[in-house]
């Protein structure tokens, strides 16, 4: 009942409000220079579709985990980032911009990647489950556009035409940020109390590997690839911090198999984790190096 209402009702509700903070933040000017210059895009989504279930996939095989927990793995390596990523970045200072349109474009384009990705692991790792993957897609799109979309839209027409109660809230919304942060993490837990010690027993170490893994890479090809710090803390976040809701969905109701479900439980500790010392840690920065708008 406690994993229910968290998932559907308050989680939901909760990145719905943050999201309508970060709209009042942002600028439509913000999203013309993403759209403008597409190079942190591509490095995001490359991230994200390509090098993280490709990770997922080693780490499986180099952990030669049994079979639920290897799917489990690369259910969790192939659901795009979620909402909660777009909060972490705001709190970081993060281009907010590129977190949120990185978090759209994974979300759109993992309706035809999440199949196909997990048909070749469940053939591979010899699942006999013998279930044909399919995404509920107007589902997916409509929790996209309520979650996201509509609310930072909501809150950038609020700056447009009440600059000055946006730019009043900009602190109190960061603040509210990171208690509803603390409060989801905590709900988090106590909702999959019982998984938990099951779950950091059989992959806790793969998991977080995976997480630091995924998040050292996208850190550094932003880095490499001469990003401004902004997009790099963005990359970064949308790299390591998955979807976790959509992840228990395709578990347990796409493949009706709780166990595949079980990485995600201990992911989703180490997420919240490094994702609260990336919080602490550049939450307090004051300034930011001038954006490059070629890079």
């Amino acid at each position: 009942m406690l994993a229910t209402l968290l998932s559907k009702v308050f989680l939901p509700l909760s990145l719905a409000i943050i999201m309508l903070g970060m709209g009042m933040t942002l600028v439509p000017g913000d999203f013309t220079r993403v759209v403008k210059y597409p190079k942190a895009i591509l490095i995001g989504l490359t991230n994200q579709l390509i090098f993280l279930p490709a990770i997922g996939f080693l780490l499986a095989v180099a952990f030669d985990l049994e079979v639920t927990m290897a799917v489990g793995i690369m259910i969790l390596a192939v659901s795009p980032g979620g909402p909660t990523s777009n909060l972490i970045t705001q709190v970081c200072r993060g281009n907010i911009a590129l977190s949120v349109t990185l978090t759209a474009i994974a979300s759109f384009v993992s309706i035809l990647t999440i199949p196909f990705v997990l048909s070749f692991a469940l053939d591979y790792f010899g699942s006999d489950t013998g279930v044909a993957i399919k995404l509920p897609i107007l589902e997916t799109i409509l929790q996209i556009m309520v979650i996201t979309v509509i609310p930072v839209s909501i809150g950038m027409l609020l700056r447009s035409y009440r600059p000055n109660f946006a730019a009043r809230m900009e602190n109190p919304m960061r603040i509210a940020s990171t208690v509803i942060f603390v409060v989801i993490f905590i709900a988090v837990i106590a909702a999959n109390f019982s998984l938990l010690g099951v779950a950091m027993k059989q992959v806790g170490i793969v998991t977080l590997v995976l997480n630091l893994g995924t998040m050292g890479l996208g850190y550094l090809s932003a880095r490499l690839l001469k990003l401004d710090f902004k997009s790099a803390i963005s990359i970064t976040i949308e790299s390591g911090i998955q979807n976790g809701t959509l992840a228990f969905v395709i578990a347990t109701t796409i493949l009706n198999n709780i166990e595949m479900g079980i990485p995600t439980g201990a992911y989703s500790i180490w997420m919240f984790l490094t994702g609260g010392v990336l919080m602490w840690r550049l939450g307090k920065r004051t300034g930011d190096v001038p954006l490059d708008p070629q890079k």
